[in-house]
């Protein structure tokens, strides 16, 4: 009865988020842009207030209304919409903006403006000194589960622009406070499946589906990502890493709510997340246990790891 009275709840609760979002109009996880539909959310076209030192980024109000503007403002709708206006080389349900909140502009969820004076960079996970354009290429080909633009397209260009202008007056040459994901503390014990399981129905469900789908609004758009099976990342991505996506979690979830969870907790479910099937590594050596001695020999990777007699990355 208690199960059945929860989930009546969640349906209730999600049928009003899902009117609020076809009111606004809006689907973007962004307060910059238009609406943002789950809940303890900020005031819709508010600015967020950082703390004292961190770069803030420029008002939306302050793009320029020429032709630069303009390609701007395509970068940003690119940023928030992806699949709808890069199909062509999107793979899945997910937006930049699922990744790098507010637009790309929140610190501590790997915001635009440190990205853009980042780069170029060497990248470990291809050994390489990698230009921003490629990074960028990187996110369609594993975040997106997509193929990657090729380099001066119109999408590349439009993204990078964006990304230019949120680094207005930032400063070069150090590393900037609320870059990326927040080093995480180790957990006191080992992640735990179950436990994340639990930490994952009580917190996460809600907005990203009990078997980890996502939520769609009525006219089929996407307002919570899916985190894991066909229409999710694929297992070359970033937040595959049980140490990426717990650092990402205990930032940043549940959405709007950053830091509600303990270290532990965000270790537990992101294992719990990571210990699921998702599209195949693209860089697939033949083999998944080829694949893994390859790309994946860490404690962080699940990939091609067995779990309830199932191996991880096999696609079954």
């Amino acid at each position: 009865m208690r199960l059945e009275k929860l989930q009546t709840n969640r349906s209730r609760t999600w049928t009003r988020m899902a009117m609020l979002a076809a009111l606004l109009g809006g689907v973007g996880f962004t307060v910059a842009e238009t609406a943002v539909v789950p809940p303890h959310t900020p005031k819709v076209g508010a600015i967020p207030k950082y703390p004292p030192g961190m770069f803030q980024p420029p008002s939306p109000t302050t793009i320029p209304d020429d032709e630069m503007g303009a390609m701007i403002r395509k970068g940003q709708r690119i940023f928030m919409h992806t699949g709808e206006l890069a199909p062509q080389f999107v793979g899945n349900r997910l937006a930049c903006a699922n990744c790098h909140l507010d637009a790309g502009r929140m610190p501590d969820s790997a915001p635009m403006w440190a990205a853009f004076v980042s780069y170029p960079a060497y990248r470990s996970k291809n050994q390489h000194v990698n230009t921003l354009a490629e990074r960028i290429q990187g996110c369609f080909t594993y975040s997106m589960n997509g193929k990657a633009p090729p380099l001066g397209d119109p999408v590349l260009v439009a993204l990078q622009s964006y990304f230019q202008w949120l680094a207005t007056g930032a400063e070069v040459g150090s590393k900037m406070m609320g870059s990326g994901y927040p080093k995480l503390d180790q957990p006191e014990r080992e992640p735990d499946y179950f436990e994340g399981q639990k930490v994952y129905a009580q917190n996460c469900a809600l907005c990203h589906g009990a078997n980890g789908e996502g939520q769609r609004s009525s006219d089929g758009k996407q307002v919570f990502p899916p985190l894991w099976g066909p229409e999710s990342f694929n297992w070359g991505a970033g937040m595959h890493r049980i140490g990426t996506a717990a650092a990402f979690i205990k930032a940043n979830m549940p959405f709007s709510r950053g830091g509600l969870l303990s270290t532990q907790q965000a270790w537990d479910v992101a294992l719990f997340m990571n210990s699921h099937e998702r599209p195949q590594d693209p860089r697939f050596a033949g083999s998944v246990d080829a694949t893994r001695e390859q790309f994946h020999a860490s404690d962080d990777s699940m990939y091609g790891r067995r779990f309830n007699g199932h191996l991880l990355g096999s696609g079954r």
